[in-house]
Order: C-alpha cells, then sequence, then structure tokens
C-alpha cells in the first residue's frame, strides 16, 4: 500500500515508522531538523514494544513531489488540519482514505467538509510518545492502539482493507469501531481533563491525581466533557467517567499530555481544540462547563503569547 504520512510526529512518526517496517511504500512529510535528520540516517523509533529503525527512509516537506496515494495517516497537531489542506490535496486520488489521528473530537468535520467524507476516515488512537529529538520518536506507555470506523458505523471495503493492513504491523493492536464518535468523545474525556489539569498544574499526571483537591477537578472536568457529549447526541456509557478516571489512574505516574507539553515550552497548543472545544460546545448545546472554562480562559494568555498575537 503507498501510504503518505503528514505530520511525523510522536503519533504519525510511530504508525508510520511500523507500516515502513512491515514493508509498506511509506512517505514521511515533516520539515525542519527532524525532516533532515529523517532524511540523512533515517527513522529511529524507541519504544516499549521494541525498538527499530527506519533506513533509509523516504521523507519529505514537499508533499506535491509525492502523487497520489492509498492511505494518508493525518497526524499533525488538531489546530494544524485546517492549515494542511491545500498541501494535502496533491496526495488525493479517487480512492485515497485520509485518517484522522488528532486529539479532540472536530478534525474529521474540518476535513470532511474540505475534501469531502468520501475520503476521511475518523480514527482514534492511544499511547504515550514524543519527539525525542531530530528523527527520533520515543514511544514510552500504553500499548499503542487504533480504532478507525464509519461515521454510521457501517463496514465497508475500505475498513476491511485498511485493517487488514494493520493487522500485519507490529507493535499496534488494529479496531474497527461501530461507533467511532462514542470512541473519540470517550478519549476527549481522558485528554481534555488530563491536557487542562496539566497544563494548570504543570505536574505530570502522577502528582495531580493523587491530591484530592487536583483530583476532584479532573473528576468535575470529566463530568463536563460527559454532559456535553450526551447532549451532543454522542452515545456515552452511564459509567464513562468512573471508566476514565480508572484509566488514568493506571497511566504512569511519570505521563504527561502533549497539550500540556506544548504550553509548558511556550509552543502553540491544543488549547481551543480541547478544553477551548468543550466550553464552546456546552455553549452550542445549552451545558455549564465551569472547569473547563476556567482552565481554558486561564490559559489563554499563554496560548496568544506561543502564537505572538500578544507580547509579554
Amino acid at each position: 500500500m503507498k501510504i503518505a504520512i503528514f505530520g511525523t510526529g510522536a503519533v504519525g512518526g510511530y504508525f508510520g515508522g511500523r507500516l515502513a517496517q512491515a514493508g509498506h511504500d511509506v512517505t514521511f512529510i515533516a520539515r525542519g531538523a527532524h525532516l533532515q535528520a529523517i532524511q540523512s540516517a533515517g527513522l529511529q523509533v524507541n519504544s516499549i514494544k521494541g525498538d527499530f529503525s527506519i533506513h533509509p527512509a523516504q521523507a519529505t516537506d514537499r508533499p506535491d513531489t509525492i502523487g497520489g496515494v492509498d492511505l494518508i495517516i493525518c497526524g499533525v497537531k488538531s489546530w494544524q488540519v485546517a492549515e494542511i489542506i491545500d498541501q494535502l490535496t496533491p496526495l488525493i486520488g479517487n480512492k485515497t482514505t485520509i485518517i484522522t489521528l488528532q486529539n479532540g473530537v472536530e478534525s474529521h468535520t474540518v476535513l470532511s467538509d474540505a475534501v469531502g467524507a468520501t475520503h476521511v476516515l475518523p480514527g482514534m488512537c492511544q499511547m504515550i510518545s514524543l519527539v525525542e529529538g531530530p528523527g527520533i520518536i520515543s514511544h514510552k506507555g500504553i500499548d499503542p492502539y487504533l480504532s478507525i470506523g464509519e461515521l454510521d458505523g457501517s463496514s465497508s471495503k475500505r475498513l476491511t482493507e485498511i485493517s487488514q493492513v494493520f493487522s500485519q504491523v507490529e507493535g499496534v493492536t488494529i479496531n474497527i469501531s461501530g461507533d467511532i464518535l462514542q470512541e473519540l468523545w470517550l478519549k476527549f474525556m481522558i485528554i481534555a481533563p488530563w491536557s487542562g489539569i496539566g497544563a494548570i498544574t504543570r505536574v505530570p499526571v502522577g502528582v495531580f491525581r493523587s491530591i484530592p483537591e487536583t483530583r476532584e477537578l479532573l473528576l468535575q472536568s470529566m463530568q463536563e466533557v460527559y454532559n456535553v457529549g450526551k447532549a451532543h447526541g454522542v452515545h456515552l456509557p452511564d459509567n464513562a467517567v468512573n471508566k476514565t478516571i480508572a484509566f488514568i489512574d493506571k497511566v504512569p505516574a511519570a505521563g504527561t499530555a502533549s497539550m500540556q507539553r506544548d504550553v509548558m515550552a511556550g509552543r502553540p497548543s491544543e488549547l481551543h481544540e480541547q478544553c477551548g472545544a468543550v466550553v464552546r460546545l456546552g455553549e452550542q448545546e445549552g451545558v455549564p462547563t465551569p472547569v473547563n472554562r476556567y482552565i481554558y480562559h486561564s490559559l489563554l494568555p499563554l496560548e496568544h503569547g506561543a502564537r505572538e498575537t500578544i507580547t509579554f
């Protein structure tokens, strides 16, 4: 299968590396020092599931030189999705499928509105990974899990084909979901509260989940995401909050969320697409979200600073 990894970061780099390891025709789209390192020394993936490297690796910052592909893994940050649409277009043929793997619950809609829903397949993944340095992806926790599904819950030829591809890939568990929106929102219940509380407190998850006061904020934030999702028509189980906090309690204590790391490093983050989305979608549905609103508003000055819309 001919595959393009658009955004060779912590997620795209890992899944793209595994696909290349399995012998697929994979081109990594990256930029700057990360691109240069991949072009010169290959892609190195350090993983709790086994280290490996792809060398030589096909990598470029010119998507228009690749041609049409069968599959695009969209691994950019959620706030970058709208920005890359023009660059995605040359990769899209009649049967191209784009899997969205962003945090949040809106990326598949943004892409569908731009390139057509027939090309977009919502996806959800779980893992703890980061870009350790130029050309180096580090997978530190949670066995990599990828779930894909049609929005209407139906089976399809493309689902079967993509599932078969990933079923032969090491270090990845693939799932075909009958309710991908539910899975996206269940992950949203994890990542938005974790990211927000982590960015506010600036400590790893093991710290803020163990202090009663910040644990209560975490639980309240989860409950707000649950309430908004239910009002939005998503089928969320009654025990979703309890299962979510149980999951958080099992992740490595040193774990941090990607949005949290971006905020702490002064980089543009997914604040608008995570905590901000909870507030925005809550307003649409008439659901109060006081904890997420507090987090969102408190972090906005840092986000504006990172995007250089204000200086301080």
